[in-house]
């Protein structure tokens, strides 16, 4: 038989969460199934109004890949002096628009070329 410690959990989780077991008979668990499915839901939720909010603002994407993409060229010792840099230079919003440009343009070239 196998370590209670080490099973698995029981219980699928929505699509990209972690697996999760709920209490059963004489072990309350961490949460009921009703507290469980509630919270399921919650997180569905979240993550949809997360998934709007950023195809609203193309502009968060753009801050965190032209970072993502200095730090790993950069390589920075210290990545919370480099972060604080990186974040309060002035030439930031010029550097987003144009990445804002770009963006736009590469949709714009897509679309015809899928007309083609």
């Amino acid at each position: 038989m196998a370590d209670p410690k080490h099973q698995q959990p029981q219980q699928d989780a929505p699509h990209g969460m972690e697996p999760y077991d709920v209490g059963g008979e004489g072990n309350l668990g961490a949460l009921s199934k009703d507290q469980q499915e509630k919270l399921n839901k919650y997180k569905i939720k979240t993550r949809i109004e997360n998934e709007k909010y950023l195809r609203e603002h193309p502009e968060v994407e753009c801050l965190i890949s032209g970072f993502l993409q200095d730090v790993l060229t950069r390589r920075p010792e210290n990545i919370r002096e480099f972060a604080a840099d990186h974040f309060t230079d002035s030439d930031l919003p010029t550097r987003i628009e144009r990445k804002l440009e770009d963006r736009q343009q590469r949709i714009k070239q897509n679309k015809f070329l899928q007309k083609v």
